[in-house]
Parts: structure tokens; sequence; C-alpha cells
């Protein structure tokens, strides 16, 4: 698989500080029971990195420590990592709010039978990817079938409360097909809720529109077809200095299966650690949060797709 790595580390992008720290995003592992072209972990069911108890006990500690507000949990199929639950149960015992970032599909697998119900009686939110309204492109993305067992996991979460009863969030999120921008949130979400209220009776809280970024399987694609340049040169032309306030890594660190830290989920995948100076940094080795505030953030080219138009996070669009 051809790698944009290289390509990716020397930039003219602005530069970033980080501020106060909310959010730990953990990476479970890159195990997963779908392969998805935007993939930018390059998950799969061939993986078998998946976090530790330990390192668990670990990511519990600092939460503790620091008292973060929110545990987001991403893989792969976070679900499929052996401690995933004992993650849960002891992050809503400390009053951490946590997110789930599910693929729906997960829901259906052999031994998951339960799972929904589990976090329906934890009050996890759930952030599920569904690229798309219509069954073309989400089969494009992630594969045969996909779409209709994502509807069946959504009615599922829907007979639960999610997306209805208070408690039970329920966010959906929009990658692209290609390589193109993902059209204004706010328009996109009102098209999902008339096509899959009309179509299937469902309903959920909020839709997120995500970029898809140059790296990993992605950023292979790209390549592959001779669209890398054009995309980044898109991303460049669509630049917003607005966005430069409130991208997700001023509040945020990403951990990585083993327990390393980075600024974001996406500098994890390209190896670039916190604290660059200082090597790669584990988790049992962070200093205070208070201590991290106002140090750099490590930056390259991709940096441009979370600043692209809108805007893109894990939490959606940076501009109403």
């Amino acid at each position: 698989m051809q790698d944009t790595r290289p390509l990716l580390l020397e930039t003219d992008f602005p530069p970033l500080l980080r501020a106060e720290l909310r959010s730990l995003q953990v990476n479970l592992g890159y195990v997963c029971n779908l392969s998805c072209v935007h993939c930018h972990v390059n998950a799969g069911p061939g993986r078998t990195e998946s976090m530790a108890l330990e390192t668990i006990d670990q990511v519990l500690a600092l939460l503790a420590r620091e008292r973060i507000g929110l545990l987001d949990l991403t893989g792969g199929a976070p679900e499929l990592n052996p401690h995933f639950r004992y993650l849960v149960g002891e992050a809503r015992a400390l009053g951490v709010r946590v997110v789930d970032r599910c693929n729906l599909t997960i829901l259906l697998e052999p031994g998951q039978e339960d799972l929904a119900e589990f976090l329906a009686a934890q009050q996890v939110e759930i952030t599920a990817s569904l690229p798309c309204y219509l069954e073309d492109n989400v089969e494009a993305q992630r594969g045969k079938g996909v779409y209709g067992d994502s509807i069946r996991a959504i009615r599922q979460l829907n007979a639960l409360g999610y997306g209805r009863a208070p408690g039970l969030v329920l966010n959906l999120v929009y990658n692209p097909v290609g390589a193109v921008l993902p059209p204004p949130q706010a328009a996109l979400a009102e098209d999902y809720r008339r096509e899959l209220d009309g179509r299937f009776g469902i309903c959920f809280n909020e839709l997120f529109t995500i970029t898809n970024m140059p790296i990993s399987r992605f950023g292979a694609v790209l390549l592959a077809q001779g669209q890398y340049l054009p995309y980044m040169q898109l991303l460049r032309d669509n630049f917003s200095a607005s966005n430069l306030d409130t991208v997700m890594c001023r509040n945020l660190l990403s951990i990585d299966w083993q327990g390393y830290v980075y600024d974001c989920d996406f500098n994890q995948m390209l190896d670039l650690p916190v604290l660059a100076r200082e090597g790669r940094r584990h988790i049992t080795r962070l200093p205070a949060a208070e201590r991290l505030a106002g140090n750099a953030i490590r930056t390259g080219e991709h940096c441009y797709g979370c600043t692209a138009g809108q805007g893109s996070s894990c939490g959606g669009a940076l501009e109403a």
C-alpha cells in the first residue's frame, strides 16, 4: 500500500497551541469487522492490535487524575476490544461522559447480541458511521450488505430509546464518497432526517460531517488514482482561518492502543507524538494537563483537512 506520510510532514500550516484539556480520545485497537475505503487507520478483520487491560487501567487513572470530562472511544471497532465494557463501566462510575464511535454493524455480530442494551444501560453516547443515506454510496465505501445492517442496527437503538429519550444520544456521521469536501452540515442533516424517517421510520439527534483524511487507506487510494495532489489543492484552496480556534486538537489528547500520546487521531496514524522534542511519550509519563497547555501542536499538510470549508472534527463541522 502506498504511503502518504512522507508527503504530509513538511507544511506551511499556521502554528497551533494547546489549550485546556477537555477530552481523551482512545483508540482501543485496529480490529474491525469492516474494511472501509475511507478508513484512515487501515482497520479490518485481519488486524490484531488491541489495547491491553493494563493500559486501560492507565487510561482510567489519567481520567481520574486530570478530571477529564469526556472519553471518546474509537478503533477499529472499539467494542471488539475484550475490555471495552470494563472501561465503559469504570469511566461512567467516575462520572465521565463516554462516546462510542460505532460502525452500527457491530451490534449484529455474533457475541454482541446484548451490546446495544449495555450501551443504553450505561447511557453511552453513540456516534455512528452512516456515510450516506443512500444504499449505493454506503456500500461503495463499506461493503455489500452494510447499508441494510446499519438500518437494522439504528432501528434496534431507536427501540431502546436512542435518538428519542433524554440521555440516549445517537449521532450519525457522514463521510464523502471520494476526493471531495462534505456539503454543508445543516442542510445535509435535513436530507438525512427526511430520507431515513420517510423510508424507515428511524431518527437520530445530530449529523456530523467529517472530511476524509489523506492518510493510510484513503491516502493510498488517492495516490493510486492520481488524485492526491488535486485533493490536497482542494483542501488548501478552501482553508478557513476562522476554524483554527476550534480545531479539536487544541482541547483533546489522543491515545493509541499501546498507550502512547498524540495531539489527535490523525497524528497518531502518522506517528507524530505529542511534545515532539521529547520523543514518543507514554500515558504513564504524561505531565499534568496544565503543563501541556501552551505547547505547540504537531502539524502537517493533513491539517488542511480539518480547516477546509466549514471545518471538520470528530464532532462534525466547526462552523455553524
